[in-house]
C-alpha cells in the first residue's frame, strides 16, 4: 500500500524515530503501524548490538536523597557523544530511570533494569528502543542505593560526576554543610575506600611490591625493602583512603579529625562515586 507523509509523521510522533526509519518500517510492514513499531524496536536492538563495543564517555549522573535524608540513590546514564547527552529524549530517559529507582527502591542495577514500565516492557527494553531512535550506544553504567543515619550528595557542575556519602553516629547533628564538603572531597580526591581496612588485599600487595621495587632501584639494602615499602604504604593510605586524607578546605585536619570535631563518633559508613568519562 502507498505510504503517505501523514503516515510517516504519525509513526514518528508515536515512536520518536527518524522520518526515513519510519518510512522504511511502514513500507516493510505494508502500512501496519503495530508491525512497524515492532520493526523499529528490533532495529534498536540491532543498533545496540552493532555499537556494543563503542566507548561511552558522555552522559548524565543524577542523585536523589529521600526527604528524611536517610536514603540516597545515584544513577549514571552514558552515551557516546556530548550532543546526545543534551538531547531531550536522553535527558528524559535519565530522569525516568531515577524515577523508577525511587519508586521501586531497586537494590541494584540488574533489578532496576528489570523494572516493568507502564506498557509492560522492562526499563532495559526502553533503553534499547531509545538506542534505535538516537542511533548510538546508551548504557546505564552505574546505579547505587544506600541507606544510613544521614546521606549527603554532590553532583559536579558538568553533571558527569556524582557522589553519595552515608554517615553513621550522627546523633541529630546538622550535616548539610559538612556532608556536602565531604562529598565534594570524594569527587575531587577520588579515594578508593573509606579507610585502610576497606582497601582490597590485591591492591595492598601491589603497592608493597611497587614500594620494594622503587627502594631496590634506589639502591637500598634488601633487608630494608619491606620496612621502606610499608612506609610508602602508609603514605598511600593517607592519599587514597577518605578518612586519612587531608581535608581540602583545611589541610591541618584529616577527614577523620573533621568528623570527630563535628560530632564525637561521627563517621562515614560508605560512599558511592560515579564518574562518566573519567
Amino acid at each position: 500500500m502507498a505510504i503517505t507523509a501523514s503516515d510517516v509523521n504519525k509513526l514518528r510522533q508515536m515512536t520518536g524515530a527518524g522520518m526515513m526509519d519510519c518510512k522504511k518500517a511502514l513500507t516493510e510492514a505494508d502500512g501496519d503501524f503495530e508491525q512497524a513499531i515492532d520493526i523499529l524496536r528490533k532495529q534498536g536492538q540491532k543498533v545496540a548490538a552493532k555499537r556494543a563495543e563503542n566507548v561511552v564517555s558522555e552522559g548524565l549522573v543524577l542523585v536523589h536523597v529521600s526527604p528524611d535524608g536517610t536514603n540516597g540513590k545515584i544513577v549514571g546514564l552514558a552515551c557516546e557523544t556530548e550532543p546526545v547527552s543534551k538531547v531531550e529524549s536522553f535527558q528524559n530517559m535519565a530522569t525516568n530511570i531515577m524515577s523508577q529507582a525511587v519508586a521501586s527502591n531497586a537494590p541494584d542495577k540488574d533489578a532496576l533494569l528489570a523494572t516493568a514500565q507502564a506498557d509492560g516492557r522492562s526499563l532495559a527494553e526502553h533503553i534499547t528502543e531509545l538506542i534505535g531512535k538516537i542511533g548510538e550506544k546508551l548504557e546505564l553504567v552505574a546505579y547505587e542505593n544506600v541507606t544510613a543515619d544521614v546521606v549527603s550528595s554532590y553532583v559536579h557542575s558538568n553533571n558527569k560526576r556524582g557522589v553519595l556519602v552515608a554517615f553513621t553516629g550522627v546523633n541529630g547533628t546538622d550535616l548539610s554543610e559538612v556532608g556536602r564538603d565531604i562529598a565534594m572531597q570524594i569527587a575531587a580526591m577520588k579515594p578508593i575506600a573509606v579507610d585502610k581496612d576497606g582497601v582490597d588485599a590485591a591492591i595492598i600487595e601491589r603497592e608493597i611490591e611497587v614500594g620494594k621495587e622503587l627502594a631496590r632501584n634506589e639502591g637500598k639494602a634488601e633487608a630494608m625493602l619491606e620496612k621502606i615499602a610499608l612506609g610508602r604504604l602508609n603514605k598511600f593510605y593517607k592519599e587514597s583512603t577518605l578518612l586519612n586524607q587531608e581535608f581540602i578546605k583545611d589541610g591541618s585536619l584529616t577527614i577523620s579529625q573533621l568528623l570527630d570535631k563535628t560530632q564525637k563518633g561521627l563517621t562515614v559508613k560508605t560512599f558511592k562515586h560515579i564518574a562518566i568519562g573519567a
